[in-house]
């Protein structure tokens, strides 16, 4: 307990004296205890003052006038009223009219000046008494004193501080009943459905904590194949979520974390937790639940795909069924709906996860089902992007980028803050899953995510306005176009005028169907176009031969050769020459792939007009007509905002 002595010159706290040691304590956190006066003794006792001997109502005795004051104007009721009820007497005579004296009755009653009710009706504010000098009586002139109140404060510390982290707060008994009160109540609310244990997986060392790891997602271009192949032959797509699936996973790795706070184990508090199952925030988690579902699998009859990891491929006594995993979603379809039913139950008993029927909705990309195919969009994705970007009102464009502005490096100003631009980046990376329309300009302003400038965010915001008139587009998988490949490849020659590199764009067709695109830049300059050609045409042999494995796999053969169209004679020539030119040797390893795979008869090179070079809408920004007229050739589809199956396809 201390006594408060006044506040502090240097800082905003209070000085408190403690009784005992005599020590001034400085603090800003104090409670005032007003019911308790240690030195009430010590205070003096003050004489009896005047007020206190007449009672509240008598000060000093005073005649009032017995006859009414000759004045040549009286205020109102309504003034007197008032006056009477806002304040008791003023310190100075309020009326200015002349009054006559009079003599002074003994036998007057006394009237108080002061400490008079407000309420008190005989008293009116224009018939104030006065001394012969026309003054207002004071208890100064009548030598009256105001005892002084001595105030016997008394003041006591405050509770502790509050506590800044969780070790602080787990040691008061006040806190910890108050987190376990709080705890129960949203325990008792039903606040949550899933509860996480995140582990600190920075703190892990590479090499001592794990080894491996890698992203569980299937490559979009499998997911098309897979649903192409599914349309054709009339199979059901059925998808799963499977719930908790880090925490499936089995650990290898000897990995120690400690109690989690708040709910340390009683009996051992000094132990930690050696971790059996994965935790979300491992490294290692992702690789341990897929380690898990891929020995399960394969005890189910199910192999491995080596074009892709995560792609299962069951064949057996006539039946076909195929399993894709992202992450915790997976997708499965097959020839026999009872094996199918078969095998979500046995996963369903092994796994916890939710059957969620029919494919619908995957990764933010809408699957319409219609009686001529299936149709994938990301209509809702775009709307919630310019919501997003607060363009849900822009005005539309005709193309993503305009085809006479130049993207330089070092063009505009840079931005204050880049971080809405790498987000809205990144979203039209993802977007441009079902649009290959946007590839290159996505990749475009890709390059500059590291400095992005004005003249960047301009051209980024052309591209949601181009979406602004598109967003009904997507790709259409029909039932009945034919299982053959083709490709187009093209690059834009020293297209890059930062540093000359050229532009590869490719075009993958599975019947109709556009099933792998790509624009980038490539590695190194080219000395010529032939040569930017050449590299286009190595990049696009590979992903072509890749995706022919992965096809052979799910046990499908191509109905025809696919062909590889190019719209440089050079290029072509190249392909199928057997004598090396001279000028080609810094290039020899794309040059012996792309002639030896043609020799082996994997595919062919044919030339194409650039009027029909497809891949053409992949390298640069083109003028509305051009980019009309090929976009119209990209087998992109459309469809209705109000029936789900009006799908109108260009063939």
């Amino acid at each position: 307990m201390c006594v408060f002595v006044g506040y502090s010159a240097d800082q905003h706290a209070y000085l408190c004296l403690h009784p005992t040691t005599g020590r001034i304590y400085t603090s800003r956190h104090v409670k005032f205890v007003e019911y308790e006066f240690p030195y009430s003794s010590l205070a003096p006792q003050a004489s009896p003052s005047v007020e206190q001997q007449q009672g509240p109502l008598q000060l000093s005795i005073l005649h009032p006038i017995t006859q009414p004051m000759v004045s040549t104007t009286l205020n109102p009721p309504e003034e007197i009223s008032a006056a009477s009820s806002s304040s008791s007497f003023p310190n100075s005579p309020t009326s200015t009219q002349p009054s006559t004296k009079h003599s002074e009755s003994p036998s007057s009653p006394p009237s108080s000046q002061c400490s008079m009710p407000l309420t008190q009706p005989n008293v009116k504010p224009n018939r104030i008494p006065q001394t012969d000098g026309g003054g207002i009586i004071t208890r100064s002139k009548n030598n009256i004193v105001k005892p002084i109140k001595k105030l016997n404060l008394h003041v006591q510390p405050s509770s502790p501080l509050e506590p800044n982290i969780i070790t602080q707060a787990l040691r008061d008994p006040i806190w910890r009943s108050a987190m376990q009160a709080e705890f129960d109540a949203l325990h008792r609310n039903n606040t949550w459905e899933l509860a996480r244990l995140v582990v600190k997986g920075f703190h892990q060392r590479p090499g001592w904590d794990y080894t491996e790891t890698f992203s569980l997602v299937v490559k979009p271009v499998t997911i098309r194949i897979v649903l192409t192949l599914a349309v054709r032959q009339g199979w059901s797509i059925r998808q799963l979520d499977v719930n908790n699936a880090f925490l499936q996973g089995t650990l290898k790795e000897e990995v120690f974390m400690l109690q989690p706070p708040g709910f340390v184990n009683k009996s051992f508090p000094d132990h930690v937790c050696r971790l059996k199952k994965a935790l979300y925030g491992l490294k290692q988690a992702p690789r341990a639940w897929y380690t898990e579902l891929r020995v399960f699998l394969l005890s189910l009859g199910f192999v491995n795909s080596t074009a892709d990891a995560f792609l299962f491929i069951y064949q057996k006594s006539g039946s076909t069924l195929y399993l894709l995993v992202y992450v915790d979603d997976i997708i499965v379809t097959g020839s026999s709906s009872t094996k199918l039913s078969n095998l979500i139950s046995t996963l369903a008993a092994r796994f916890s996860l939710k059957e969620l029927g029919c494919l619908n909705y995957f990764l933010g990309v809408e699957v319409i089902p219609s009686a001529t195919g299936l149709f994938l969009s990301q209509r809702k994705y775009i709307t919630e992007l310019f919501h997003k970007s607060g363009m849900a009102n822009t005005k539309p464009a005709s193309t993503p980028l305009s085809a006479s502005a130049q993207l330089l490096k070092d063009s505009g100003d840079l931005l204050p803050c880049p971080t809405e631009y790498r987000a809205l980046v990144g979203s039209l990376q993802y977007l441009s899953l079902t649009r290959p329309d946007i590839a290159f300009s996505t990749n475009k302003l890709a390059q500059f995510m590291q400095h992005p400038r004005t003249t960047h965010r301009s051209a980024l915001k052309r591209v949601l306005r181009y979406l602004a008139s598109s967003c009904n587009k997507g790709i259409f998988i029909s039932a009945t176009a034919p299982l053959t490949f083709h490709a187009y490849s093209n690059a834009d020659w020293a297209g890059d005028k930062d540093d000359y590199i050229s532009t590869t764009g490719y075009l993958l067709y599975l019947g109709s169907t556009p099933i792998s695109w790509s624009s980038r830049k490539q590695r190194s300059v080219a000395r010529s176009s032939t040569e930017a050609e050449y590299k286009a045409l190595a990049d696009t042999a590979s992903e072509l031969l890749w995706v022919l494995s992965l096809f052979t796999e799910l046990g499908h053969m191509p109905t025809t050769n696919p062909v590889i169209y190019c719209d440089n004679l050079g290029t072509t020539t190249l392909s199928v020459n057997p004598v090396f030119p001279s000028w080609m040797k810094h290039i020899a390893l794309a040059y012996h792939f792309v002639r030896e795979n043609v020799q082996k008869g994997k595919f062919r090179v044919s030339f194409v007009s650039t009027d029909d070079q497809l891949a053409d809408i992949l390298t640069k920004p083109l003028l509305h007509p051009r980019f009309d007229s090929l976009l119209s050739k990209l087998h992109l589809s459309s469809r209705s905002s109000n029936l789900r199956e009006d799908i109108n396809y260009n063939n």
